[in-house]
């Protein structure tokens, strides 16, 4: 069932990646699991998170719809970036520039660590994840306690990152959701764009007729390279995607 309530991430339990250096970071809403193939100082870290939070929270103090539209909205044209991609992919989307607020830090963040030298990151931030790397990664995709894609999971290659890949539900966690999809995940060079459109998406899936619907709006997004939608015991799937069990 649906909660506001915050829900701690038990599938980080399941990361099983030897190679990398793990780090756990929290600020607020901003819940962030970072791994890297070499160690980064939390205070750099932090700084970044602190930088990109600080921005949001400056242009929120503004103009109040950038946190509680739920439609996209126009934003001042010296603003910050993460303030202006947010609002770009949000009007791509047809969502609010919020919807896509855990995407864009992980994207921003990422794009950092890869600045500093990084060939290997991965960074978790709700669901959804910047990647960067240069081996095969498996993502497993959680959809609650349903048997029957309890094992299903994403192949990711090399040549393919970097890679956005967010996933929204009406039925798990505590963000905001219209719909009913236990999952709704999309894959875009842009983690802030895939966020948004994962929203969408996942908004658009009331019953299982609206499954090819929902993905067909996917594909009509310049920039989205993929989704696997998944509502109760049937499950739609386009674009670049290699689905392993």
């Amino acid at each position: 069932m649906k909660t506001n309530k915050y829900q701690r991430r038990f599938y980080r339990d399941w990361i099983n990646v030897k190679d990398l250096y793990l780090t756990r970071l929290a600020e607020k809403e901003t819940d962030l699991q970072i791994l890297t193939d070499k160690p980064v100082g939390e205070d750099f870290l932090k700084k970044r998170i602190h930088l990109y939070r600080r921005q949001i929270e400056d242009y929120i103090s503004r103009d109040r719809r950038f946190l509680t539209a739920l439609k996209p909205i126009e934003v001042e044209l010296k603003t910050s970036p993460i303030v202006k991609e947010m609002a770009q992919a949000a009007k791509k989307a047809e969502v609010g520039p919020m919807a896509c607020v855990a995407g864009a830090i992980a994207e921003f963040l990422g794009m950092d660590l890869i600045r500093r030298g990084c060939r290997e990151v991965m960074i978790e931030n709700g669901g959804d994840i910047f990647l960067k790397s240069r081996q095969i990664r498996i993502i497993r995709i959680y959809t609650g306690k349903k048997k029957l894609y309890k094992n299903l999971s994403l192949k990711i290659r090399p040549k393919d990152t970097p890679l956005g890949i967010c996933t929204s539900s009406g039925t798990i966690g505590h963000s905001l959701s219209f719909g009913q999809a236990d999952a709704a995940v999309i894959f875009s060079k842009s983690a802030t764009l895939a966020d948004a459109v994962a929203t969408a998406v996942a908004n658009r899936v009331k019953h299982a007729t609206g499954l090819e619907k929902a993905a067909e709006y996917a594909k009509s997004i310049k920039g989205i390279l993929g989704t696997v939608i998944i509502y109760k015991r049937k499950l739609v799937c386009w674009g670049k995607i290699e689905l392993v069990v």
